[in-house]
């Protein structure tokens, strides 16, 4: 297990990426599962950075663990800021147009989709979201 505690900053996204990139290039992730994480972290972490603390600052912590059979990696967003389950949102109708859905929610629906399992708890005062996916 590996874990990284950083300011929910956007300006700390690449060093997020480095991070995560890092890691999956230890575990020998396939490019496919490796662009869908890219995808993901970046969509949960700009997510925290943006709303999580509203006008004041606050850390996230990002957690990845591996397990071997099957080969996956899963990886725990943790921070303090206001509660919010992006889970209990209802999916975006993606039948409509870009000009007929209403604003907000495709990237935690793409996040969804990518991934083998999304799981969220608040839990003594943290938001936890934790991401599964077979690499």
């Amino acid at each position: 297990m590996k874990k990284l505690v950083v300011n929910a900053d956007v300006n700390k996204l690449d060093e997020v990426l480095a991070f995560l990139d890092g890691y999956l290039d230890e575990a020998d992730c396939s490019s496919k599962a490796k662009v869908q994480l890219d995808i993901a972290v970046e969509e949960l972490f700009v997510n925290i950075a943006s709303y999580a603390y509203g006008t004041g600052s606050g850390d996230a912590t990002i957690t990845i663990e591996h397990t071997q059979d099957p080969s996956a990696v899963t990886i725990t967003f943790e921070d303090t800021g206001r509660q919010f389950d992006p889970l209990a949102k209802e999916d975006p109708d993606t039948t409509l147009s870009a000009e007929e859905r209403n604003i907000g929610g495709l990237g935690i629906y793409m996040v969804k989709k990518s991934m083998d399992d999304v799981r969220y708890e608040y839990k003594e005062g943290k938001n936890i979201l934790s991401i599964y996916k077979l690499i």
